[in-house]
């Protein structure tokens, strides 16, 4: 990862439509930030039409962050569409621990659909791998658990990648693990960062020009970075978001710094 690629201007050139069934917390940040990042959002999350969606986008987003029966089946229908036309399906588990609903509901999605990428936080990712940690609602919580190897596990259960974001964010195939630092603070004061992120580590999959893993650690590394430019400019929270936005905009290939890729040595330090 050390070598200058530019995946962001292969997606601002390919423009990929990206279908987002998601929560309605976050629905209009989400569709803004990708439209301001250079891709096409659809938010489609009908049973009358999620398949059909599915089947003419570029990639597919499940975002369960505020769940419903009808829109379960419309993930499966859309799920199931995607990877019949070997598109990425990128799967966020919003508060996947906080009832037994949303806990069940992501163990079906894993079992029965063939998700590429798993983005969440740590409390997620630890429901899923089923270790001991007290999340926070949907927050990511805390615990002593060892969220690598929980991730890598993940991993390799359900044949994924799995992002798991933070401080420092980790991304792993269930073999190789590459960690990505940078940030900012602010980023976790937004409602939406991380189900944007989620959509937009689904776009940069669509683009198909680097291994998986690899995209999705330059998918990390470039939200970390606009986070970092956005924070220079504001002075909290509110102006924070419109920032973000905009660097998501401005930012181009050679912002990237590859020094924020650490092994997995690193991470578990």
């Amino acid at each position: 990862m050390k070598t200058r690629i530019s995946l962001l201007n292969e997606l601002r050139q390919q423009n990929p439509l990206v279908h987002c069934i998601t929560n309605i917390v976050v629905a209009n940040f989400q569709a803004n930030g990708l439209l301001a990042l250079g891709a096409s959002p659809i938010m489609a999350d009908s049973i009358e039409e999620a398949a059909d969606v599915s089947a003419i986008s570029s990639c597919t987003l499940l975002n369960i962050g505020t769940l419903d029966s009808s829109a379960v089946t419309s993930m499966f229908a859309a799920g199931k569409a995607a990877s019949t036309k070997g598109q990425p399906l990128v799967l966020d588990p919003v508060g996947a621990g906080a009832t037994g609903f949303r806990k069940q509901t992501v163990a079906k999605l894993l079992e029965e659909l063939e998700i590429t990428l798993i983005r969440g936080n740590a409390g997620e990712i630890a429901s899923i791998a089923g270790v001991d940690w007290k999340a926070k609602g949907v927050d990511a919580g805390n615990g002593t658990a060892n969220i690598v190897e929980a991730a890598k596990d993940v991993a390799r259960r359900h044949r994924c990648l799995v992002a798991v974001t933070g401080e420092t964010d980790i991304v792993t195939d269930g073999e190789k693990v590459i960690g990505i630092k940078g940030g900012h603070p602010l980023m976790s004061r937004i409602t939406g960062m991380g189900c944007l992120l989620s959509a937009v580590s689904a776009a940069f999959l669509s683009i198909g020009k680097l291994a998986p893993i690899e995209t999705t650690a330059y998918s990390l590394a470039f939200y970390k970075k606009a986070g970092e430019v956005a924070a220079e400019q504001a002075s909290g929270p509110g102006d924070f978001a419109v920032h973000f936005l905009n660097a998501l905009h401005q930012l181009e290939d050679a912002a990237i710094d590859f020094d924020q890729f650490i092994v997995e040595e690193e991470v578990a330090k």
